[in-house]
């Protein structure tokens, strides 16, 4: 475990820390007045590798072989030239800091980050963090990287699960949840039930990857939620004359995959990021990422999700409650997961991948993001 201190000073900012794989929707803006919970669980955070915040440069002014170095393979409206390597973490994680006031950024219904770091050190005043609460935004701090330094809590060390023990003690990922809007509707309402924001960016990083997989020929995926979520926009994007290249689910506790398997869609360690292999390296099939949470759910959905209820039933009776209702529109890949994705994998330099990256706003206007 760790905790962050000032760079300047040398006062704790964090609580002890444990090291987790960065979320895949960190970078998620969901929908419009919609209030989203922490991103991190209390207790842990993440790394950003890539450069983030500002200054930025439009695409204009990168120069050529640039963007290919950073591992940007396609055109995108601008790049950071921040520092990389921001610290993750929810925000009662904080210790020792106070808000700058004047640091509120563009935000309309909280704080955003915009204009940089918002919080200082309590104790010498160093700009060390960015506190984002805003209305369709995870609540976050990012630790500024070159603001703070990271000290070893001594006694205290981190292993990660295996997958066999993920397997028997992280929770699955409902694919809908209940949502809260800022302000309600003309009838009063300020909540409803909606497909997960975790799913949609989910669905946005593993499609992204599923169309560099496919080689330009159609795809299908199983039956099921993994056809809900992702047939549709695989059926749209590809065509449909071409040979079919067959995606399944894997990882551990299935059996190996057929050998007519072309691509794998299978989970990503929470802990580490690493994306789960089979121990027979001989398989040519591609892998396609999934958050462990979403891809358990896939593997063992809950046919019974129940609604939220307030109170508390007395010892020995049992809850009848209805299921929760399934959202009313068709799901939606994250269209920024979607992108940030895309551009940063080398397949992208594709004529046809980069129509597919010019048509997005279209391809929202179909439902499809």
């Amino acid at each position: 475990m760790f905790v962050f201190v000032c760079a300047g000073c040398g006062t704790e900012l964090t609580a002890p820390l444990s090291q987790v794989a960065l979320p895949v929707h960190a970078r998620q803006k969901y929908g419009n007045s919609v209030q989203l919970p922490a991103l991190m669980e209390s207790g842990t955070f993440a790394v950003d590798p890539e450069p983030s915040g500002p200054p930025w440069r439009r695409w204009a002014e990168i120069a050529p072989g640039e963007a290919s170095a950073r591992g940007i393979y396609a055109p995108v409206y601008a790049l950071s030239d921040g520092a990389p390597g921001a610290i993750v973490i929810a925000p009662g994680d904080t210790r020792n800091t106070v808000l700058i006031p004047e640091k509120r950024g563009s935000a309309c219904c909280g704080i955003d980050g915009a204009d940089g770091p918002n919080m200082a050190c309590m104790s010498c005043g160093l700009p060390v963090a960015s506190r984002i609460d805003d209305c369709s935004l995870w609540q976050v701090v990012w630790l500024a990287p070159d603001a703070v330094r990271r000290l070893s809590v001594d006694g205290a060390k981190d292993t990660p699960l295996s997958w066999a023990e993920l397997m028997d003690n992280v929770k699955s990922t409902p694919p809908f949840e209940p949502m809260t809007t800022v302000w309600g509707s003309r009838l009063g309402l300020n909540n409803f039930w909606s497909w997960s924001p975790q799913w949609e960016a989910a669905a946005g990083q593993a499609l992204a990857h599923l169309l560099a997989a496919s080689q330009g020929r159609t795809v299908t995926v199983p039956d099921g939620l993994a056809a809900e979520v992702f047939q549709r926009a695989l059926d749209t994007l590809l065509p449909s004359h071409l040979p079919e290249r067959h995606a399944v689910l894997a990882g551990p506790g299935l059996p190996v995959p057929d050998a007519d398997a072309d691509i794998l869609l299978v989970p990503i360690h929470p802990q580490t990021g690493q994306i789960w292999t089979l121990s027979d390296s001989a398989t040519s099939a591609c892998r396609v990422p999934l958050p462990f949470g979403v891809w358990l759910w896939m593997i063992y959905p809950e046919s019974h999700l129940p609604t939220l209820a307030s109170g508390v039933m007395p010892d020995g009776v049992l809850r009848d409650d209805p299921p929760a209702p399934a959202p009313h529109q068709l799901f939606r890949a994250d269209r920024g997961t979607f992108e940030h994705t895309l551009v940063r994998l080398p397949a992208a330099r594709a004529p046809w991948l980069r129509e597919i990256l010019e048509n997005l706003t279209q391809h929202m206007q179909a439902g499809i993001f």
